[in-house]
């Protein structure tokens, strides 16, 4: 007798279920573009280095990081996800550095143009940024694309404390990110914050506390939960090489995702549990199996715990 899992049933709301609910079972896939952005505390504007842990290399598919247009990388990730995963429909996905960092009007035209490919298989337009690089006018300018596409707005949340924001260089406050979204709170806007677990000195109760500043936004309908993984070309890779400290491993990880899931909003769809760099910029920790690998450990282990999403939670607070 099979089990939830083996029947698409995770302890969890996923993403790869809203997707197909949302799109009457039609395969829905993220094409990733690279606009060529870069950020404030890249650039000089806040600092320079970026966030310590960044290598934006890690999350760039090096396929995406070598195409020269917008139009290439759009037409041969579509071809790809056709090819090996019998892609039908596709969200636009705007992913390396800040790609809110521009005036407007150059936004709009990098947006018309990812948009433009393939027009009648697109459905969605997703955007990440920093929360100190959005305003009222970018705001606008998103939501002038919902009345063809859904569109998602990422943000980085990271950490919920200012002393980590302020030791990993992220150049903003974690009042940055209430600021911005309270731009968006009655917004048609799709709404994901992305935070990172394991930073060293951040307890597991500190980390635990993050569910509530998701729960507590009603607007946030997406989240992206990653472990901290160190990786070259960055601050802290260099850092770790010098003098190594403790990262999650696979089980650690997955007993805490356990303790965490259960506190969060039960509607809050979980788009990744887990970050991955290319093994060939990963540094630690390496866990040695694939992505589908790690995700099946994942949710084995959830379900072997009793996992269900929003157990311990009620009314927007923690029990």
């Amino acid at each position: 007798m099979g089990t939830p899992l083996d029947y698409g049933f995770k302890p969890y709301t996923h993403y790869g279920g809203y997707l197909k609910d949302k799109y009457q079972g039609q395969r829905v896939f993220k094409i990733i573009a690279d606009g060529g952005f870069t950020c404030p505390n890249r650039d000089g504007t806040k600092g320079f280095g970026g966030c310590t842990y960044c290598n934006v290399d890690s999350f760039t598919p090096e396929l995406s990081r070598s195409l020269p247009s917008i139009k290439d990388q759009i037409e041969q990730g579509m071809e790809r996800a056709i090819k090996n995963y019998q892609a039908e429909k596709f969200i636009i996905y705007f992913q390396p550095n800040t790609n809110t960092y521009a005036p407007t009007h150059y936004l709009k035209s990098m947006y018309d143009e990812g948009l433009s490919i393939n027009t009648e298989n697109i459905v969605g337009l997703s955007v990440g940024t920093r929360p100190d690089c959005i305003d009222a006018e970018k705001v606008a300018l998103l939501e002038s694309y919902t009345d063809r596409f859904d569109v998602d707005l990422e943000m980085g949340m990271e950490s919920i404390y200012n002393d980590t924001l302020a030791q990993i260089n992220r150049g903003c406050l974690h009042e940055d990110l209430e600021q911005s979204l309270d731009l968006v709170k009655d917004s048609k806007l799709d709404v994901c914050l992305h935070t990172i677990f394991g930073f060293p000195w951040e307890t597991k109760e500190m980390m635990l506390a993050y569910a509530h500043e998701l729960n507590r936004f009603p607007q946030v309908k997406f989240a992206k939960l990653h472990h901290l993984h160190i990786v070259e070309g960055s601050v802290m890779g260099v850092k770790y090489k010098r003098a190594p400290f403790k990262l999650f491993s696979l089980e650690e990880y997955t007993e805490f995702l356990a303790e965490f899931i259960p506190l969060l909003r039960p509607d809050m769809v979980l788009q990744r549990l887990f970050g991955l760099s290319d093994y060939d910029l990963l540094i630690a920790p390496n866990w040695g199996l694939k992505k589908t690998e790690i995700q099946d450990y994942i949710d084995k282990g959830l379900q072997s715990r009793g996992v269900v999403q929003g157990s311990k939670y009620q009314a927007g607070l923690l029990v």
